[in-house]
């Protein structure tokens, strides 16, 4: 605490809350909860963007989120001055659209989901309208693509090396791809044995699966972002939301981690892994605390009317498939061993 105390203050919230806390769980399990982890590669891609001068005073700043990446940007433009236009869809809860509002922020609501792509292409469809329609004067951090955004986790990954040790088993969910590619990409450079592990759920096209309905949000996508670098991934596990959920309550009840299901989706995944290789140094991404699900997954009766209510204990270890296609809820594991999505996918077809 006496090193704490002669810390000199913040001088912003960002500065304050764009890295995380590292909690041990358990012997060789480790939990680095965010407060909300978007908030790490917003502030890098906007200083970034002032630092080249694609980014100048008396621009908006136009982004497509139904997450923490939104409110990361309010943040960082609400400190450096900026409008910010966020295009997003009905998903988006209404605590986190007042919150972006309360910040200055303007916020579209797309509510026709695009045949192709789903939400996410319409919301990108409504954002390039708006962009042609601005021209010189709005700027785009591109979450899903800017290399901006994995760059920001060098960071994390320097806080980790620090604390752990570069030699570790990395954790995380895989939404944009930024956390758990850059930050693995910067631990390599030291340690390339070091062990990248993702998450993702069931109907998610990232690792191979059709693109569906998810009740399990901030991970998963309908569309394979370009920041997602396949060849980095060891392992993938695809979990059930009414896993995560579960999962996220435990995570709550034995450690007092209050977290977001993507944590929780992560937590058991994480928990499985240090267990089975007590040898490891396991380190699992927390993206977000739980404030937002308060009256959702941290609640029985929500459970139980979305029939995502887990009276049992939680599962042990994953089923493990031939194939992340054909994997089925609630929990699959499948060694992709640092190949393309492409060579993943040929696999399936010499098969058949």
């Amino acid at each position: 605490m006496d090193a704490a105390r002669k810390r000199l203050p913040f001088t912003t919230y960002s500065d304050a809350y764009a890295l995380p806390s590292v909690i041990r769980c358990e012997k060789n399990l480790y939990i680095a909860q965010f407060a909300f982890m978007k908030l790490l590669p917003a502030k890098y891609i906007i200083e970034q963007a002032l630092a080249r001068g694609t980014l100048t005073h008396g621009m908006k700043v136009l982004e497509t989120s139904s997450g923490t990446f939104a409110l990361g940007l309010a943040v960082v433009c609400r400190e450096r001055g900026f409008q910010l236009e966020i295009f997003t869809d009905p998903v988006m809860d209404k605590g986190l659209e007042n919150r972006l509002r309360s910040l200055g922020t303007e916020v579209f609501i797309i509510t026709e989901k695009a045949k192709q792509g789903g939400y996410q292409r319409s919301r990108l469809d409504a954002l390039h309208a708006r962009m042609r329609k601005l021209g010189n004067s709005c700027f785009w951090p591109q979450q899903y693509e800017t290399p901006d955004n994995p760059a920001a986790y060098k960071l994390f990954a320097d806080q980790i090396s620090e604390m752990l040790g570069t030699d570790v088993t990395l954790v995380g969910s895989v939404g944009s791809g930024g956390s758990t590619c850059g930050t693995i990409e910067r631990l390599r450079q030291k340690a390339h044995g070091a062990r990248l592990v993702g998450v993702d759920t069931f109907n998610s096209v990232i690792f191979g699966q059709h693109d569906g309905e998810r009740k399990l949000r901030g991970l998963g996508n309908s569309l394979v972002p370009k920041n997602v670098k396949h060849e980095l991934y060891d392992e993938v596990h695809l979990i059930s939301a009414r896993l995560a959920f579960a999962a996220t309550r435990t995570l709550h009840e034995r450690h007092a981690v209050f977290a977001g299901p993507t944590s929780g989706a992560s937590y058991i995944v994480g928990r499985w892994r240090a267990r089975r290789y007590p040898e490891e140094t396991v380190i699992v991404i927390c993206p977000d605390e739980g404030h937002r699900y308060v009256e959702a997954v941290y609640d029985r009766e929500w459970l139980k009317q979305h029939g995502c209510l887990h009276e049992g204990v939680l599962l042990d270890a994953p089923a493990t498939e031939d194939h992340p296609s054909t994997a089925l809820p609630p929990w699959n594991r499948y060694l992709w061993e640092r190949r393309s999505l492409e060579a993943v996918l040929n696999l399936l077809e010499d098969a058949s």
